[in-house]
């Protein structure tokens, strides 16, 4: 049973930081791509960022350098460090798995709001 649970998400000031993680049961990080999309209020869900199985690592377009995907194999954990964020960013933020190229894998969303 695969199971992704994102937490970190909060209220946080333009140009702050927030850590998101994803802890992942049922399948390994190290072996299968893991990421994050995120979703704005009336806007298709977008990818934010994906770090494959042999670690290449790709990012939005409007990430410009300010977030970093990672993965933690020992606490079969993804992280998402977000830096420099704007009021744009604000979304729903999903943890997301293809395991091996067939099937895809969501996590129930957490909040990221930026606002001063």
């Amino acid at each position: 049973q695969v199971q992704l649970v994102e937490s970190g998400g909060g209220l946080v000031q333009p140009g702050g930081s927030l850590r998101l993680s994803c802890a992942a049961s049922g399948i390994s990080v190290r072996l299968n791509a893991m990421g994050w999309y995120r979703q704005a209020p009336g806007k298709e869900r977008e990818l934010v960022a994906v770090l494959s199985a042999t670690g290449m690592k790709n990012y939005g377009d409007f990430v410009k350098g300010r977030f970093t995907i990672s993965r933690d194999n020992a606490k079969n954990t993804v992280w998402l460090q977000m830096n420099s964020l704007k009021p744009e960013d604000t979304a729903v933020y999903f943890c997301y798995s293809n395991q091996r190229g067939r099937n895809d894998y969501w996590g129930q969303g957490t909040q990221v709001t930026v606002s001063s």
